[in-house]
């Protein structure tokens, strides 16, 4: 039957002073680029960095009185980890976090600066799921992150917030991993505003939601790593199905390449730090499969902000390249002093910015006296990396494996 109205009501004065209540900005940037009217709701800012501390809280408040005599059991490897840590203790009951083994250093830090209790266990998630479920024997109350009522309808206080702050909405973009944050925003916005769209979207590397609502039944993906890897789940939640197959008019596919480039996107432009599946709703806009009125009001719900300082260093770049704002060029060049300079002095001649050099000294079919020197240069986008390749080669520099840049290459130079 889904959440109702008036359980996502009651909710949000459980919720009320303890979790934030998450602003709505407008991105004049992203309007302008979509012909739209952009809003973005952060919960990124939440507590935890994570819209999954709401249903966890309203869980543990709402059933507090049968909860299990060792308090609460949750499998995760970050989001709900946390979520469910802080939860326990805000209710004031223990928290044990089973985790995989491959878990980042990162959040197990954060979940047991929470307050919770982590036991590393499973190669898979799914492995560390039978865990948690196997505790609830023990005397443990299971807490599941997406297939469960409770935190269905707490999710569901996104959607009061957005109809509070944005009223006439008339387009809702919102990450789907197993479906719980999505079934508790349709519900809320569907009963007040049933003209609105909601919109899933998915990492294109795990169609769980599309493909469900491809067969009309829960499927199981076979999901690949991605970098939103906060909704890489590989089968929908049955409770939350039912709910996207009503009320949710389409699920959209988004590329690796383009959730890098919304997550560069949103820290450029609106200085927001979003993790990869918080930044999937941008990426879907960027891909351009969608179409409303000129003017049309949208929300892209940025989910969360966690993710691992060095997979950001990675994304970023992937970014930047993709955007042709990073290039890389190979030029055979007599190793002799000032040879090197003379090449530099070309590039700052284009006003590009060298990051990075490499020599390689040891290519079998050069002459003893050529070494290939690879620059990875930072430029100002695809017309100024041609503009730079052309000006090397115009010097009298032999340039190896380049072609010239285009905007659907992965790489500015090569």
């Amino acid at each position: 039957m889904g959440v109702r109205l008036e359980d996502i009501q009651r909710a949000a004065q459980v919720l009320h002073g303890r979790i934030l209540r998450t602003p709505l900005v407008y991105s004049p940037t992203f309007s302008r680029l979509f012909n739209a009217e952009v809003y973005l709701k952060l919960e990124n800012l939440q507590k935890t960095g994570s819209f999954k501390i709401r249903g966890a809280t309203y869980k543990m408040f709402r059933r507090r009185g049968d909860l299990g005599p060792k308090g609460v059991v949750a499998a995760s490897a970050g989001n709900h980890a946390q979520g469910v840590a802080l939860a326990a203790r805000q209710a004031g009951v223990p928290a044990m976090i089973v985790m995989p083994e491959w878990a980042s250093l990162t959040k197990q830090e954060a979940t047991r600066s929470y307050g919770g209790h982590i036991l590393l266990h499973g190669r898979t998630l799914g492995e560390s799921l039978e865990k948690a479920k196997e505790l609830r024997e023990r005397g443990y109350t299971f807490i599941h992150p997406y297939d469960d009522a409770d935190i269905i309808t707490g999710q569901g206080t996104i959607g009061l917030e957005i109809l509070e702050d944005c009223p006439d909405v008339q387009a809702v973009l919102v990450p789907i991993g197993g479906g719980g944050l999505i079934a508790g925003i349709a519900s809320a916005i569907k009963a007040v505003r049933p003209q609105t769209e909601i919109i899933g979207v998915q990492a294109e590397v795990c169609p769980s939601a599309w493909q469900a609502l491809r067969e009309d039944r829960v499927v199981r993906v076979e999901g690949s790593q991605s970098i939103a890897d906060g909704i890489t789940v590989k089968e929908l939640g049955y409770e939350p199905f039912a709910t996207i197959r009503s009320s949710v008019s389409q699920v959209v596919l988004v590329d690796e390449e383009h959730i890098a480039e919304a997550i560069l996107l949103l820290l450029e432009r609106k200085k927001v730090l979003a993790e990869g599946a918080g930044a999937v709703p941008l990426g879907a806009l960027l891909m351009g499969r969608l179409r409303w009125p000129s003017g049309a009001k949208i929300v892209l719900v940025v989910s969360g902000g966690n993710v691992d300082s060095p997979l950001l260093g990675r994304i970023l770049t992937k970014g930047l390249v993709k955007g042709g704002r990073v290039a890389r060029l190979t030029v055979e060049l007599p190793d002799v002093p000032g040879s090197l300079a003379g090449l530099l002095a070309v590039v700052a001649s284009q006003g590009a910015n060298v990051l990075h050099i490499a020599h390689n000294r040891h290519v079998p079919h050069l002459p003893i006296h050529v070494t290939l020197v690879t620059l990875e240069v930072e430029t100002r986008g695809f017309a100024h990396a041609a503009s730079l390749l052309s000006a090397v080669r115009l010097s009298g520099y032999t340039l190896v494996g380049c072609r010239p840049p285009r905007e659907t290459a992965c790489q500015a130079l090569f």
